[in-house]
């Protein structure tokens, strides 16, 4: 037994020395590299035909190295940081564009509500191609945001393509946008609830909100939440409006590299709508807080939702400052996002519990895309971490008719319909199913001069 004890300790002896080789050797290697990164550098500097900004060098080099992770963590320079916190503080000046970065090319997330932008008739998943004229291409998020950015008054050429469409350039005037995040009004018996964003204003507004429209209305029976378009912005606002609609349970967990790092936010007593039915709008153009807030509702049974399955942003990015934000700071990504039933939002999004199409060209896009705008569509994307995939190309459930006007909202159409019964999807009349051939041919028929 003794000579075997002394066999075991001497295994665990050789199994511990290992590791600390492998760990030396790991380490080496990475002072290796950080020698070449200096060889590097010094060579540009030396022999690059006109003189460098080492400072630019670098940045650039950060940026690259946190852009190869995933595309949600990045590098800020100290401006891009101080950008960062005007617009989670509700105000700056600018278009309106909410933008990410794939392979080169910068699309938009969602236009912000009754922005240039947005008033131009840009949409989420155009890409921007040129501004002023010049390529964007290979342009970081940040360069982009700086080239739409200026002094309100000021205009800036922008030219956007869109799947199927010929590019178009539209001149955007800048202005100073103040993200009002809750908006709201009256639908005949019914209170109509628009977030745009999710910032520190969010849970103030949304309250002040539901107490107006309850003094417009005593009687109201039910609620639309519209959530679309809405990219998404603080954990601590999408927390505080699903909390609004809860009594008790959780909310959110975020699950990061070690089973130890697991964070869990629960719902406080108190709905403040005392239980009346509740609609979700969502689309592709839904992501991050908005599919918490879905994702959470929809897991309670305290919402149905309604519209087009969400983008999938289901990670968590902490902002780490440098020097106190002197040299900028990191966005990182150091978790998932799941809802309370255990989902992974993270590149598959929140399903909807009736799929309705906004228009006939919106089920088009559905039907015939791999992956409609989406997280699953970047290549350096996150994986769920559960396995499942997002729902391919199919025919959305439900879409409007060929003679539906064109200048009414369908989804939030059926959301209305579906609260004048109550909220019970099965009593609610369904729309005839459409197949691929027939939005084909719609669509073909609108076409026609």
């Amino acid at each position: 037994m003794r000579k075997l004890l002394l066999i075991g300790a001497a295994v665990l002896a050789l199994g511990g020395s290992a590791a600390a080789v492998a760990s030396q050797t790991a380490r080496s290697e990475t002072f290796r590299m950080l020698e070449l990164f200096g060889d590097v550098l010094s060579l540009v500097e030396r022999a690059y035909v006109v003189e460098v900004d080492n400072r630019k060098l670098i940045e650039a080099a950060l940026k690259g190295m946190m852009g190869a992770l995933d595309p949600h963590s990045s590098y800020m320079s100290p401006d891009d940081f101080s950008d960062l916190r005007e617009r989670t503080e509700g105000q700056y000046s600018g278009v309106g564009l909410e933008i990410t970065s794939e392979n080169g090319l910068v699309r938009v997330v969602s236009p912000m509500d009754e922005a240039p932008a947005a008033r131009a008739g840009v949409q989420a998943g155009d890409i921007i191609s040129a501004i002023e004229g010049q390529s964007a291409a290979g342009l970081s998020v940040s360069e982009v945001s700086e080239r739409l950015r200026g002094a309100a008054g000021t205009e800036v050429r922008v030219t956007f393509l869109r799947e199927g469409e010929e590019p178009r350039e539209v001149v955007l005037t800048r202005e100073v946008i103040r993200v009002l995040s809750v908006r709201g009004n009256v639908e005949g018996n019914f209170g109509y609830i628009r977030i745009a964003t999710f910032n520190e204003n969010t849970g103030r507004e949304l309250n002040e909100t539901l107490a107006r429209l309850r003094r417009e209305n005593p009687n109201l029976r039910g609620y639309v939440l519209d959530l679309r378009n809405n990219g998404g912005g603080l954990l601590s606002a999408a927390i505080a409006v699903t909390d609004a609609f809860l009594d008790r349970g959780e909310i959110v967990s975020q699950r990061g590299r070690s089973a130890s790092q697991i964070e869990r936010y629960s719902a406080t007593r108190g709905d403040m709508i005392n239980g009346a039915p509740l609609v979700v709008l969502i689309n592709y153009g839904s992501a991050s807080a908005s599919e918490i807030v879905a994702g959470a509702l929809q897991d309670h049974q305290r919402a149905t939702v309604v519209g087009l399955t969400s983008f999938g942003k289901g990670s968590v990015q902490t902002v780490l400052p440098l020097s106190g934000g002197r040299d900028g700071a990191l966005s990182i990504t150091t978790a998932r996002y799941f809802t309370p039933s255990g989902r992974s939002i993270q590149k598959i999004g929140i399903e909807p519990d009736l799929e309705v199409a906004r228009s006939v060209a919106e089920a088009r896009l559905v039907s015939r895309s791999t992956f409609i705008y989406s997280e699953a569509a970047f290549s350096t994307a996150l994986d769920s971490a559960i396995g499942q995939e997002r729902r391919g190309p199919h025919v959305p459930r439900e879409v409007p008719a060929d003679d539906f006007p064109a200048d009414e909202d369908f989804q939030l159409r059926r959301a209305l319909d579906l609260l004048e019964v109550g909220g019970n999807l099965a009593r609610l009349t369904p729309v005839p199913e459409r197949t691929a051939e027939s939005l084909t041919v719609a669509a073909n028929a609108g076409e026609q001069p």
